[in-house]
């Protein structure tokens, strides 16, 4: 069982990398927030985006995963992937 030399988002990974560091300058942002005693209703604003924009990545790779690992598996691996992309998806709306 080999698994593909390429992963769902390969094609995308240019723009995942560009949305990741986006998100890590908004994070970054949100501790000089909290360095400079910024209003906390601001700073938890400010959480809230950065939380919405993970969400929004995490839904592109589940799309991708479930567009390329999950549809092009073969059939004895299919109901696996289905498995794990169901697990990823309840681990992600446990959050909070």
């Amino acid at each position: 069982m080999a698994e593909p030399t390429t992963r769902g988002y390969t094609a995308t990974k240019d723009q995942l990398r560009t949305r990741l560091r986006r998100i890590e300058g908004q994070v970054r942002g949100i501790q000089g927030m909290v360095d400079d005693d910024r209003y906390c209703i601001d700073v938890l604003t400010q959480i809230s985006a950065v939380q919405a924009a993970l969400d929004k990545v995490a839904l592109g790779l589940m799309d991708e995963h479930a567009r390329h690992c999950v549809l092009h598996a073969p059939d004895e691996l299919r109901a696996e992937r289905t498995d794990e992309l169901m697990a990823a998806v309840a681990r992600l709306m446990r959050r909070g």
